[in-house]
C-alpha cells in the first residue's frame, strides 16, 4: 500500500480514536437525528454543485462544506457518525452513476477522517474561545471566521500531505499555492456567516428557519453554478473558435478566418489596402538549412509584420510563406508608409535559429503587393485580393525586395 493511502487510513483512525475518547457534546437523540438527516439531505443536493479539479492522479473535490457548524453542534462522535453516513451515500451514488475513481473506496476513508478531524478542531476551538468571545462585540461572528479559517487550512494541509506522498506535488511553491491561493477572505467570510447562522438555529431548534436557510443557500449556489457553467461553455466555444481560426506556427489568423473576414467586409464601403507579402527565395532557405530553420524565418517575418500594424489592421497567414494584410481606415499614402516600414525592418534584422548545434542568423528579403480600393459593389474583397496578388508577382518580376502598389480610387 502506498504512503499516501497509509496516511489516508491514519486520518480515519485518528478521527475514530478522538471521537471515542471525547465525551459526546450532545445525546444521540431525536434532535441529533433530525439535524443529521437535515444536513445529509442538503449536503447531498449540494454535492451536485461541487467543483472538481484534478491534481496528477488525484481528484480535488471543492464541495460546499458546513462541517464547522455541525461539528460544533454534534461534537467529534456525532460528526464521525454523520460523515460515515454521508460519505457512504456519496460512494454508493458514484458507483451507481459510474463516476467513481479507481480508488474511490479508500478516498471515502480519507474524506471521513479529514472532515471529522476538521469538525473536531472546530468543536474544541469554539468550546475553548467562546467564553471570551461572548464578551466582545461581534465576538461570536469573529470566532466563527477564525474557526472556518483554521479548519479550512487544516483540510488543505491534509491535501498537501496526501499529494506530497503520492507525488502529485513536488515543490514548496505547489504546496503553498494549494494551501493559500485557492481561497480568499471573501470565501472564508461566506462560509463563516452561513455556519454561524446554522449553529444558532440548531441550538434553538428552529427547524423551519434551518430549512429556509439551506434552501436559500442552495438556490444562490445553483444560480452561481449555472452562470459559471455557462461562462465555462462560452470560454470553451470561444477557445475552440479561436483555435479554428488561428495559425499554430505564427499565432496569426489563418486562411479560414481570412475568408470569413472577406465575407464580412465585402460591400462594407470601407477604404481598404489589401496587401499580399511573400518571403523571397524561401525554398532556397529550406534547401540550404532545413524546414525547422525555415519555420523560424516564417515566424520572424510574421512578428515583423505584426509589429507595424495598427489597431484595426488584420494579418493572416494565407499560404506557406505568404501573408495577407487588411489595412483599414487609412489613406493610400498611409498604407505605403506602413509597408515601407516593414521593408526597412526586414532589411535591418535577421531570424535566429538553431542549426547543427549552433545558433545562426538568417537574413532574408520579402516582396509586397498593395491594392487600395473601396469595398463596394464594383470591387469585392475577393477581387481586391486577386489584384494584390498580381501586384506581388509584379514585385517578384522586378527583382524582389520591393513593393508594387495600385490605388484604384485614382483610376
Amino acid at each position: 500500500m502506498s504512503k499516501a493511502r497509509l496516511f489516508d487510513l491514519s486520518l480515519f483512525a485518528a478521527a475514530v480514536v478522538l471521537a471515542l475518547l471525547t465525551h459526546p457534546s450532545v445525546v444521540l437523540d431525536d434532535t441529533y437525528i433530525k439535524a443529521m438527516l437535515l444536513y445529509w439531505v442538503f449536503a447531498s443536493f449540494y454535492f451536485q454543485l461541487r467543483i472538481v479539479t484534478r491534481k496528477g492522479n488525484s481528484t480535488i473535490d471543492y464541495a460546499i462544506s458546513y462541517t464547522s457548524s455541525f461539528g460544533i453542534f454534534a461534537g467529534p462522535l456525532g460528526t464521525l457518525i454523520y460523515e460515515i453516513f454521508y460519505r457512504t451515500t456519496v460512494y454508493i451514488y458514484k458507483k451507481k452513476t459510474k463516476t467513481a475513481d479507481p480508488g474511490e473506496f479508500l478516498d471515502a476513508f480519507y474524506n471521513i477522517g479529514s472532515f471529522t478531524l476538521g469538525g473536531t478542531a472546530a468543536y474544541y476551538l469554539y468550546t475553548l474561545l467562546y467564553p471570551a468571545a461572548a464578551h466582545v462585540p461581534a465576538g461570536y461572528w469573529l470566532l466563527f471566521l477564525l474557526v472556518v479559517c483554521v479548519t479550512t487550512l487544516l483540510s488543505s494541509g491534509f491535501l498537501v500531505i496526501t499529494f506530497a506522498l503520492s507525488g502529485d506535488i513536488t515543490t514548496r511553491k505547489e504546496a503553498l499555492d494549494l494551501l493559500f491561493k485557492s481561497r480568499n477572505l471573501l470565501d472564508f467570510s461566506k462560509v463563516a456567516l452561513t455556519n454561524a447562522l446554522l449553529l444558532r438555529l440548531l441550538q434553538i431548534e428552529k427547524w423551519e428557519m434551518l430549512i429556509a436557510l439551506f434552501l436559500l443557500n442552495y438556490i444562490v449556489s445553483l444560480s452561481f453554478f449555472s452562470k459559471s457553467q455557462s461562462a465555462q461553455h462560452k470560454f470553451e466555444r470561444d477557445k475552440f473558435e479561436q483555435m479554428a481560426y488561428q495559425d499554430f506556427l505564427t499565432g496569426t489568423f489563418n486562411r479560414a478566418h481570412m475568408d470569413k473576414m472577406m465575407n464580412e467586409l465585402d460591400h462594407s464601403s470601407e477604404y481598404i489596402g489589401v496587401v499580399v507579402a511573400d518571403i523571397d527565395r524561401f525554398k532556397k532557405i529550406n534547401d540550404t538549412y532545413n524546414h525547422a530553420v525555415g519555420d523560424r524565418v516564417i515566424i520572424h517575418f510574421a512578428d515583423t509584420l505584426k509589429a507595424c500594424l495598427q489597431e484595426k489592421d488584420i494579418l493572416f497567414r494565407s499560404g506557406g510563406e505568404e501573408f495577407t494584410l487588411f489595412l483599414r481606415d487609412k489613406s493610400y499614402q498611409e498604407c505605403l508608409l506602413i509597408i515601407q516600414e516593414m521593408l526597412l525592418d526586414i532589411e535591418g534584422s535577421s531570424a535566429e535559429a538553431d542549426y547543427e548545434e549552433q545558433q545562426i542568423k538568417v537574413s532574408y528579403s520579402a516582396s509586397f503587393g498593395l491594392y487600395y480600393f473601396k469595398a463596394d459593389q464594383s470591387i469585392s474583397m475577393e477581387k481586391g485580393y486577386v489584384h494584390a496578388d498580381q501586384l506581388l508577382l509584379e514585385s517578384k518580376k522586378l527583382g524582389r525586395n520591393r513593393l508594387s502598389a495600385h490605388n484604384a480610387l485614382a483610376d
